[in-house]
């Protein structure tokens, strides 16, 4: 059931000022409004969570681990077929080499092989249900029971309805056909005219594209599947939001109701008082304050880490990145985001927010600054399409194929795998806490993503990581080659904050978001990597 609370009146949201990250400080007032709109806040969110003493009993002494989630992607293949009889003197068969049940059985056992073999060299969680041969609409209607996700149609033979039947029964659908890859099928030939197009010449198939027929390429099914498995994940998502859910400027106020409505999200509120008892208890127990002191040091230890910031910051850090690990297991889930982090957090964990969720992107977790419910849907498909640390940022003014990309919340595992070089500052607008400066890869190719305020129109482009700057502001700094035209990436940009991942992911992240009814802007379609 929705809780509806309004959260202006509880953070004296009137007289916060918002600040370069797009946070809030309590003591500001909106005098100090001079570069920035109010992030505001709403109480849009689904249920909350109580204190737990299970969680913060005093015994607990151990670090908590918290397992990703990433469902799998549930398919269902189904091979629809004929068995013609001969007849003298007239046409008895179709096009196709699957003619018989000898030949649909030899190409169950085909697809089959093709498919184990698909999954096992898939990096993201894929499971495909036993094929089903399917001859006709009622053989079809059974078909559809199956629990999945994505129907993916061989389609080897069979007439127009029983494919229309197949398609009917979810949104997502994929077709393969053969050409080269085995016996030639029926549809190779009449997909499109007759499927797609009913036989004139507007398409006319519900839950169905030209996208959506590959032949012969399993390359080119896995990208499509792979673009289907972020938007599972993403659609009806949990995530925990510490003093509340919010979106940047006034064209965000109604940002947390889209991800609710449109997105399906689950958001937990976990108000501020409640936090902070939280912090409380969690420095109260000497035994986990101590644990957490190790492990900051073995972390200060790491190859390619430097310390420019009180040590004090960085073990209490680690503290807080504890109770946030408390939050997320209490709410069964590995996504959680911060509201009020250039203020209100500060002073109940001695600390920043920045290093903690820098730390949970690396664990493989979802953690964000700034509580947008703008940008944070778009973090959520890109880190679950591309299965990587993504980078929420503040973007600045593309010039000269130039734009610089910064905030203090970066992974430093941004290929998953292998730490980049840190520096361990103080935030930059308070000159306070922990703060990582990512150094990422120079030359490494990466997708960014801007959503726009009413989530109608996002765009998208690939970038190539220049340089690691040190300039005054936030942190992790990221100079990027723009592959895409900047006059038209200025007029097209919406929204605030970008969100980028490395990798090229732009085909996955179109499909997905057409799947889902968003219109995507590829500024990059026509621009060919070296």
């Amino acid at each position: 059931m929705n809780n509806f609370k309004n959260n202006h009146e509880d953070n004296n949201f009137h007289n916060h000022i918002h600040c370069c990250c797009g946070c809030t400080h309590p003591e500001g007032t909106q005098e100090g409004l001079n570069r920035r709109e109010f992030l505001t806040t709403t109480g849009i969110v689904l249920g909350g969570l109580a204190l737990s003493s299970a969680v913060l009993n005093s015994a607990d002494t151990e670090t908590i681990t918290v397992k990703p989630i990433r469902k799998p992607l549930k398919v269902q293949p189904v091979l629809t077929y004929d068995t013609p009889q001969r007849r003298d003197a007239t046409s008895w068969r179709n096009w196709g080499g699957i003619q018989t049940e000898q030949h649909a059985n030899e190409e169950v056992k085909r697809i089959t092989d093709e498919l184990e073999k698909l999954a096992k060299g898939a990096d993201f969680p894929l499971q495909f249900n036993p094929v089903i041969k399917v001859k006709n609409v009622n053989q079809a209607e059974e078909a559809v029971k199956a629990d999945f996700d994505v129907m993916l149609i061989y389609a080897a033979g069979a007439w127009v309805n029983t494919l229309e039947k197949l398609a009917s029964a979810k949104p997502w659908n994929l077709m393969f056909l053969r050409h080269r890859s085995g016996p030639v099928y029926l549809w190779y030939e009449i997909a499109h005219n007759r499927f797609l197009r009913k036989t004139i010449d507007q398409f006319g198939q519900p839950n169905f594209t030209p996208t959506d027929i590959v032949v012969d390429d399993y390359k080119e099914l896995e990208w499509r599947l792979r673009a289907y498995a972020g938007l599972k994940n993403t659609i009806g998502k949990k995530i925990v939001a510490v003093g509340g859910a919010s979106g940047w400027g006034a064209g965000g106020a109604k940002a947390p109701k889209i991800a609710q409505e449109f997105w399906k999200m689950e958001i937990v509120n976990v108000p501020y008082p409640d936090l902070g008892e939280r912090i409380k208890k969690a420095r109260q127990n000497t035994a986990l304050v101590e644990n957490c002191k190790k492990l900051a040091e073995s972390y200060l230890k790491e190859r390619g880490v430097s310390l420019v910031t009180k040590r004090e910051f960085v073990h209490n850090a680690f503290v807080l990145t504890e109770v946030f690990k408390q939050l997320l297991t209490e709410a069964q889930t590995d996504a959680i985001t911060i509201n009020q982090c250039m203020g209100t957090i500060m002073s109940m964990s001695q600390t920043t927010a920045c290093l903690p969720l820098s730390l949970l992107n690396d664990s493989g977790l979802l953690a964000f600054c700034e509580s947008d419910f703008v940008v944070i849907p778009s973090g959520i498909l890109l880190h679950y399409i591309s299965g990587l640390p993504v980078f929420l940022n503040d973007p600045t003014y593309p010039h000269n194929g130039i734009v610089t990309l910064a905030h203090c919340t970066a992974p430093r595992k941004m290929d998953g795998k292998r730490a980049e070089p840190v520096k361990i500052l103080t935030h930059f607008e308070s000159d306070y806490g922990a703060a990582p400066k990512v150094e990422m890869k120079v030359g490494q190719t990466i997708t960014t993503l801007n959503p726009d305020f009413d989530n109608k129109v996002w765009s998208g482009f690939l970038g190539t990581i220049d340089a690691n700057p040190f300039l005054d502001i936030c942190r992790s700094q990221i100079d990027v080659k723009v592959h895409a035209d900047c006059d038209r990436l200025n007029q097209e940009t919406k929204g605030f904050h970008w969100m980028v991942a490395y990798g090229n992911w732009m085909r996955e992240c179109e499909y997905a978001l057409k799947k889902a009814g968003v219109d995507f802007n590829n500024l990059s379609k026509d621009v060919k990597l070296a």
